[in-house]
């Protein structure tokens, strides 16, 4: 009696074991499956991307000037960054832009996403929409349409003229003093709409409770600011400083093809550098360590900014 009852134990054992490796294998499959539709973007990333990184990280420490034989230099090109005199003046141009380029349009995002996130503003879509324009034009447009704006002929010294201040007209992007700024304002101007649809996209998602509530506990514009839309916008606010932080240090098209970094070197940035060592005075090796310590600190900056933001969200 006991064999027979101990046979359809061992049978039901033997049928439930695959049924419990089923989901198991089931799962495998599918990872693979997965990776199998993943792996030709995987390759084409690997060779667009990540093969020409570590080409130019390995191009970094040698002297090349792209025609004959390459020399080993080691370090030489990256102790050549911080000696180079023109690149610590760019490195300064990009801290002055990190102010136009980041610090401004998110100033004035913000004042935009709190003041149209009161739902009864009229006439807020044709407010977006006017300064979100920018985004849509290519940064080609933008630098032919701001440097139209500063020629000696345009529209700023047309009205200076106008109201009898025809001294202060003169060529914005030639002057040695006022050419920085004025491509400061340019970049404020084009990253204020992406600021600022990102901040109003967020206070969109904030719950409107939360307004009701702070106005019966008598909260002004201020203090509601301050005490909902700000913390509601805090992931916001990392993407935005990432975007425009990153946009300020890689700045180049506008530069290059408003003054080409001039007059002199008064706008000249990393990229504009890069640039010439790279194509104009051959030296691949130090353009490629310029490029290696721009994605570095652009890196960290990525990542102290996506740090503090998690931290901030616990």
């Amino acid at each position: 009696m006991a064999t027979v009852k101990q046979l359809p134990a061992s049978g039901a054992s033997a049928q439930a074991a695959p049924r419990t490796n089923a989901p198991s294998n089931h799962r495998r499959r599918r990872r693979w499956l997965g990776l199998a539709y993943l792996a030709p973007a995987l390759a084409v990333y690997g060779f667009v991307v990540l093969v020409p990184a570590i080409q130019g990280v390995w191009l970094s420490f040698y002297h090349w000037n792209g025609i004959t034989a390459a020399s080993w230099a080691g370090l030489a090109n990256y102790l050549g960054f911080l000696q180079d005199p023109a690149l610590r003046q760019a490195i300064e141009h990009t801290v002055f832009f990190i102010v136009f380029f980041s610090v401004l349009p998110i100033t004035l995002g913000l004042a935009s996403a709190a003041l149209t996130a009161r739902k009864d503003v009229k006439g807020a879509a044709v407010y977006r929409w006017v300064i979100f324009l920018p985004q849509v034009l290519t940064p080609a447009v933008t630098a032919v349409m701001w440097k139209r704006v500063y020629a000696p002929d345009g529209p700023i010294n047309s009205v200076l003229r106008a109201l009898g201040l025809d001294s202060l007209a003169h060529g914005w992007l030639g002057d040695y003093d006022w050419a920085l700024p004025a491509l400061g304002i340019a970049g404020t101007w084009a990253a204020f709409g992406l600021c600022m649809v990102l901040f109003v996209a967020g206070t969109q998602a904030i719950p409107a409770e939360l307004y009701d509530a702070a106005r019966v506990d008598g909260a002004g514009p201020i203090r509601e600011f301050r005490t909902v839309t700000l913390p509601g916008l805090r992931g916001q606010l990392a993407i935005a400083v990432t975007l425009t932080v990153l946009g300020a240090i890689r700045v180049f098209d506008i530069v290059w093809l408003t003054t080409r970094g001039g007059p002199g070197t008064s706008t000249i940035t990393p990229t504009v550098v890069m640039y010439q060592r790279a194509f104009a005075n051959p030296d691949v090796g130090a353009a490629s360590a310029i490029g290696v310590v721009l994605a570095l600190v652009s890196l960290l900056i990525a990542l102290v900014v996506v740090r503090l933001s998690e931290d901030g969200n616990r």
